[in-house]
């Protein structure tokens, strides 16, 4: 089991003037002890699951473009990004330009969107959910176009491309893993069969993860998919690790690794989160490392 750092807040002692310098901090601290992947959350307002909407915020990729010059190992993605905050070409293209100058250290995370006041505070067209999902698999579908040998036009119901030329090409090969984010069973996890590297499942829970991972399965079954080629990651944002329970984090996690899961994302807390990744996940990132699928 590997540890990655999810990055949901940017509380840093000092205000804004701090945020990049405690950015710069937090990706030293995640390297130093043995983490593998730093995620950002990727909003254009502060989300109302964790506090005012006018918490502070930072855009997503630009963070990310930040942190590749401030880390040299350590997987960079956003968990995950909308389907509606960027078009997929833009998308794509600035995925692979991060993963060129990180070195091949980018991930690509989706998701269909849910926050629609960030939406309409900004004027973004936030169209209906069965749309959202319609535009996610055209995305995903451009990407690998776009990373793939054919250049040539896209056309879907909702993007048209009349190129999807993209050089320089990305250093991950065959291109950078493609993250599809949400536990949806429907559609989610059937896009997550159809097209994805790899699923982000919020639910730390070993018996919700157990019925997740099996409907995944009937899907990878129903489209002729591998379900073992598909990576599954989980973010844990309870309290066991700033509570000093590492015990039962490791074992909370232990179960969840028994059923494939590969990676745990914590959510650092406090006004110093580097401080909060020393102090806590030094504590238990070789533990986890021992632990394997049963």
């Amino acid at each position: 089991m590997q540890l990655g750092v999810h990055v949901v807040r940017f509380p840093w002692v000092g205000g804004r003037e701090e945020i990049g310098a405690g950015l710069a901090r937090l990706g030293y601290a995640t390297e130093s002890i043995g983490a593998v992947a730093i995620s950002v959350v990727d909003h254009y307002l502060g989300s109302p699951m964790l506090g005012p909407v006018d918490l502070p915020v930072v855009e997503g990729y630009t963070t990310l473009g930040f942190l590749a010059g401030h880390t040299r190992y350590v997987r960079l993605r956003l968990l995950v990004s909308g389907v509606t905050y960027r078009h997929p070409g833009l998308l794509v293209k600035i995925v692979t330009t991060l993963d060129v100058l990180s070195g091949g250290r980018a991930d690509l995370g989706l998701g269909a969107a849910w926050f629609e006041r960030e939406h309409t505070a900004l004027g973004v067209l936030f169209p209906p959910l069965s749309q959202r999902f319609e535009r996610l698999e055209e995305c995903l579908q451009i990407a690998k176009q776009m990373w793939g040998a054919e250049n040539g036009p896209f056309i879907g119901r909702h993007y048209r491309l009349a190129e999807t030329l993209c050089s320089p090409a990305p250093l991950s090969r065959p291109h950078p893993p493609i993250i599809v984010g949400g536990g949806g069973e429907a559609r989610t996890l059937l896009l997550v069969a159809k097209y994805a590297d790899a699923c982000n499942l919020l639910a730390a829970n070993p018996s919700v993860l157990a019925h997740k991972l099996a409907v995944l399965e009937r899907h990878c079954d129903a489209v002729g998919r591998d379900f073992h080629t598909i990576r599954k990651t989980i973010v844990y944002g309870g309290d066991l690790l700033t509570t000093r329970k590492y015990d039962k984090f490791v074992t909370l996690t232990a179960r969840c690794a028994g059923l494939g899961i590969e990676e745990v994302c914590v959510v650092p807390s406090g006004p110093r989160p580097e401080d909060w990744i020393r102090r806590h996940c030094g504590k238990v990132v070789q533990r986890l490392a021992d632990l394997g699928p049963e």
